[in-house]
């Protein structure tokens, strides 16, 4: 059972970040925050940055992990993500796309992982 928050947020990631690679991804940076939000994992897909929010839920009591991400998080992961952009020169200069990895499951052993593309 997924007890302490943190650690199964880390694990997530970990996951997360795995399964993205295995994609062929390259993973830019984890957990970047500024004063704006935060973003889970920023990696590359070939040409394109991808913004990555990993949500986890222990079941579908509370619906899909993926659903948490309302409009406000949306608003505050695509600000966060301009900020990340202006501050490395990128801004109106690359492509960019925002995902979610959604993990449902009690443990790490038998749980099903989701990499939704586009999310918002």
């Amino acid at each position: 059972m997924f007890n302490d928050k943190k650690l199964t947020g880390k694990i997530g990631e970990n996951f997360a970040v795995y399964l993205l690679e295995q994609k062929g991804y390259k993973i830019i940076e984890t957990n970047f925050r500024n004063k704006i939000g935060e973003i889970d994992i920023i990696a590359k897909d070939e040409d394109v940055f991808v913004f990555v929010e990993v949500k986890l839920r222990n079941n579908l009591d509370f619906g899909f992990p993926q659903e948490a991400i309302n409009k406000k998080k949306q608003f505050n992961i695509k600000n966060t993500a301009l900020s990340y952009l202006k501050s490395k020169g990128l801004l109106g200069q690359v492509q960019i796309r925002f995902d979610c990895i959604s993990i449902i499951g009690e443990n790490y052993y038998d749980c099903e992982i989701n990499h939704i593309e586009n999310i918002f």
